[in-house]
């Protein structure tokens, strides 16, 4: 049976422990859509005394109604008229359960606050004159990561300082999302986190007894398949305008990547653009990069950072033509297939590479603990042209680990060692502690047998990459 818990235990175990303290608990549990937090809920609260609310995009009167009905049926009390306000709800609960320990969830709390915005400030006084002295355990959970964020978790809050306990669930990484799929080859895996990401409601719908071509036209290519507007629906559900979010967003895909490109692309004032990417940078769609070392400033710049976004964008965007004519099959065997290698290597295998050096990070397999890792470009004086170095690792002593991360179907070689440590002098107050080369079809004997006697280099293949973090 599918087990939608893999890479959940610690959530579960930190709610459990927060459980046993037998205190009132207070916890904002929050992340993006599809990340699996009504089902870590949902198995959180088994064998648990619990009322279990989702709020829905009703009116006030009829969520109070349903959760009055909630209530009622907990208790046996069936039949009774719904409470005439949020106070007197609470009330009920608070004279009814005594000392109990029951966990009360509100889920998708921000529809509720949509319905109601006076919610926020009932629950806060609640909190501080009734519920305070009890065992309650309230979890409100929600997927709109900028409202939770801005309206719950800030300052301006009517809810500030009350938590006990917040609750972030992130996407899993790559090596988690792995779990889903066992059978795939190496490969295979590293294609399907190029699509899905670590979104275990995407992973779900893959098979590995499936070829990537076949779940790709079954879950995300064809018209109508369960992911194929997944993309638009983000949009229409999170933000107001999502025509205008839309259109930043190709100009992003499509190669414009500083705020200056992506206001010319989509003649879109300054300002408001910049408004527009900062939402989107709220929704972990987008995510904007400096180089490593340097202060935030006009060196950064603008990637997708959600993966099902760079496929959507870069395969279906400009082809939705052929997929509502149903020539998926076509868009796969003409376009996609023979663009995979570009689409991983651009920067997909790259971030796995990152997620595995925080792992050997973590696990002490390293020369020295980094605080910080990214990516690294500038100017090369002496040859006049930009260089870039795929992934650049420091400590606060400017130690470094300089790493180039190949997807290609050919072996490095010495070269490519080379042109790197070369690159490294540009950033010349860090001292080169390892250079560390990733590949997807290895290295030439040449390279491997350069470094077995040389420490100061490394190798990591894909079977490598997968066998250090076990």
């Amino acid at each position: 049976m599918f087990n939608i818990f893999i890479g959940r235990e610690k959530e579960l175990e930190r709610l459990n422990k927060l459980y046993n303290s037998e205190q009132f608990q207070f916890v904002v549990m929050y992340g993006r859509r599809r990340v699996g937090k009504t089902s870590l809920l949902s198995e959180f609260v088994k064998n648990k005394p619990h009322i279990f609310f989702v709020a829905e995009e009703y009116s006030k009167d009829r969520a109070l109604m349903d959760f009055s009905k909630l209530i009622h049926e907990f208790f046996e009390l069936e039949g009774l008229s719904p409470f005439l306000g949020w106070s007197e709800a609470f009330n009920f609960l608070v004279q009814r359960i005594q000392m109990k320990r029951i966990v009360l969830v509100i889920d998708e709390y921000p529809y509720l606050v949509s319905s109601d915005r006076s919610i926020s400030s009932i629950l806060q006084n609640e909190i501080d004159h009734r519920l305070l002295n009890t065992r309650l355990f309230l979890i409100i959970c929600g997927s709109s990561m900028s409202f939770m964020e801005k309206d719950i978790l800030s300052y301006k809050s009517p809810l500030y300082g009350r938590k006990t306990s917040e609750l972030k669930v992130d996407p899993f990484d790559f090596f988690e999302s792995c779990s889903f799929i066992p059978n795939y080859s190496y490969e295979e895996k590293v294609m399907s986190y190029g699509v899905l990401g670590g979104i275990p409601q995407y992973l779900k719908y893959f098979s590995d007894n499936k070829s990537i071509k076949e779940n790709l036209l079954d879950v995300v290519l064809n018209k109508g398949s369960v992911l194929y507007e997944e993309p638009k629906n983000i949009l229409k559900q999170e933000l107001r305008e999502p025509m205008v979010y839309n259109t930043i967003i190709e100009a992003i895909a499509t190669g414009s990547s500083k705020m200056n490109e992506i206001v010319t692309k989509t003649k879109i004032n300054s300002d408001k653009c910049s408004k527009y990417i900062s939402s989107l940078i709220d929704l972990k769609i987008i995510e904007k990069d400096y180089p490593i070392g340097e202060k935030m400033g006009r060196k950064g710049i603008y990637r997708l950072s959600d993966n099902l976004f760079k496929f959507w964008y870069r395969f279906i965007f400009h082809n939705i033509g052929l997929t509502e004519q149903d020539e998926s099959e076509f868009l796969y065997d003409s376009i996609i297939d023979a663009d995979w290698s570009e689409y991983i290597g651009k920067n997909i295998f790259e971030c796995i590479c990152k997620q595995y050096l925080w792992k050997c990070n973590k696990k002490r397999l390293l020369p020295f603990v980094f605080s910080n890792i990214g990516r690294w470009w500038g100017n090369n004086p002496e040859k006049k042209r930009q260089e870039e170095i795929d992934i650049v690792a420091v400590n606060n002593k400017c130690e470094a680990l300089f790493c180039e991360c190949k997807w290609k179907n050919e072996q490095i070689g010495t070269s490519i060692l080379e042109d790197l440590k070369e690159k490294s002098k540009l950033l010349s107050k860090y001292l080169p502690q390892k250079y560390i080369l990733f590949s997807k079809a290895g290295f030439t004997n040449i390279l491997i047998e350069k470094a077995m006697n040389d420490e100061s280099l490394e190798l990591v293949d894909l079977k490598k990459l997968f066998f250090d973090v076990e």
